[in-house]
């Protein structure tokens, strides 16, 4: 259960948090994906991750659920800039959304973190990394990339996410359901349930297309990541599912072998979800990781 709810300024935006866990304890930010508010960090996990000694932080990202809409700046084309043809320039990229995050560590009274992020979360995770590399204690990066170029999605994941989008409540259910039968996990079996519910509560809390994407046009602009990546001296754990179609495993693979010293961990059976009979194990490996470094080198194991 969340402990603290609320909004701060960051720059001219709002972004909605919420915490979970002793306000004491190490701070652990986890950041979402495309199209994914808060709630795709479900609350169970982040409790979880709290009884271990962490104060979790989740948010919404710019363009998403309850944080500021940037309704100016249009609707982008896409497809033309997955492309690299000629279109109106995205109106932001991944380092706005990095920064972001840095400003909601500053808004929050926090000097550093230990980063969490899934997907594009891995994405502006990493772009933090090399940017504000002294906010983050430790990496973790899951599902995700370091380029448009590794990675890519096969063809039937990347047509799942132009699925028409819902009207209502019940369409976004079904419209999510599709879309994971699609990029979830072939080794375990799909939490219809859960997956509808937070589908309702997030049509509910905030529904944006235009935001969606935005955030995608953010991802598409964005320059390869690797040579900062090579620079980094943050502690680097790497998760990929094997069977990911959405970012297939290469993505994990390259993302490992740029950050000097990064452990990789590829989970047979995974596709590009969380699925809860797999929670123990992500839960643990990023304890372990952030724990490692809460410790400090010449004491560890």
């Amino acid at each position: 259960m969340a402990d603290r709810i609320g909004r701060v300024a960051v720059g001219e935006l709002e972004l909605a948090y919420e915490t979970f866990g002793d306000a004491d304890n190490p701070p652990l930010l986890v950041i979402s994906g495309l199209a994914t508010q808060m709630l795709g960090w479900d609350e169970r996990f982040c409790d979880q991750l709290a009884d271990h000694g962490f104060q979790v932080i989740r948010f919404d990202n710019r363009d998403i659920g309850l944080s500021t809409h940037l309704h100016e700046g249009g609707v982008p084309n896409v497809m033309a800039l997955l492309r690299g043809q000629d279109a109106p320039a995205a109106p932001y990229t991944l380092v706005d959304m990095a920064d972001d995050t840095a400003g909601l560590l500053d808004a929050l009274g926090l000097e550093s973190a230990h980063i969490v992020g899934a997907s594009m979360g891995g994405m502006i995770a990493q772009q933090l990394a090399i940017r504000h590399p002294h906010r983050v204690r430790s990496l973790t990066s899951i599902m995700s990339t370091p380029s448009r170029q590794v990675g890519q999605a096969r063809p039937e994941a990347q047509a799942a996410l132009f699925l028409p989008p819902p009207t209502d409540p019940d369409t976004a259910a079904e419209r999510a359901l599709t879309v994971y039968r699609v990029i979830g996990s072939p080794g375990y079996p799909l939490d219809e349930h859960r997956v509808a519910d937070i589908a309702r509560r997030a049509f509910n809390r905030g529904h944006d297309p235009a935001g969606v994407a935005r955030q995608y046009a953010a991802i598409a602009v964005s320059p390869d990541r690797t040579p900062g990546l090579r620079e980094s001296t943050v502690p680097t754990l790497v998760i990929h599912g094997e069977d990911d179609p959405l970012v297939q495993v290469d993505g994990g693979l390259a993302t490992a072998d740029a950050v000097p010293g990064a452990r990789l961990v590829v989970v047979a059976g995974m596709g590009h979800n969380l699925p809860r009979k797999l929670w123990p194990q992500l839960i643990d490996e990023i304890v372990a990781h952030a724990r490692a470094v809460e410790v400090g080198p010449a004491t560890r194991a």
